[in-house]
């Protein structure tokens, strides 16, 4: 996994509109990049959820949430829509992103050879990673949010 003060990797990913959106979009801002595993699958919904309860606690500190998950466009779409998320679901179906920030998890659910992200909560600011966070060794484990909260204040 990437460690603070390395040069967070920049992407172009598809959002649920078939947008490209891209991590250097939001250079003038502070980034709570959050990975995670699937749409629908429980502990995300929790994440994602928990994520937008928060949403204007970030948005008042300037920064902008981004979730990242190999999902297809239509499948974040739908998630978005479900929760109500007012902020971007990016898809990474290639799954580079997922390798350039080193969170990659195989075998989720148990099933053999399936890649997908690995639960991680990045800070970007200035194009540098300032907080990092990974569910090691389990993806059903929730990030800190106070934590990335306290972390987005001291910035």
């Amino acid at each position: 996994m990437l460690s603070v003060n390395d040069t967070a990797p920049d992407f172009t990913l598809k959002n649920t509109n078939k947008e490209d959106v891209s991590l250097s979009d939001y250079s003038n801002k502070t980034v709570v990049l959050a990975f995670y595993p699937g749409a629908f699958t429980g502990v995300c919904d929790t994440e994602m959820c928990t994520l937008q309860d928060n949403l204007n606690a970030f948005n008042e500190l300037d920064a902008v949430v981004l979730g990242i998950s190999v999902d297809s466009p239509w499948a974040n779409g739908g998630f978005s829509k479900q929760y109500k998320l007012e902020f971007e679901l990016l898809s990474d179906l290639d799954r580079k992103v997922i390798k350039d920030y080193d969170v990659l998890f195989t075998g989720l659910g148990g099933i053999d050879g399936y890649t997908c992200a690995n639960r991680a909560v990045f800070i970007i600011k200035d194009g540098s990673i300032k907080y990092n966070w990974e569910a090691e060794p389990n993806p059903g484990v929730e990030p800190n949010y106070d934590e990335i909260k306290s972390t987005l204040k001291n910035l």
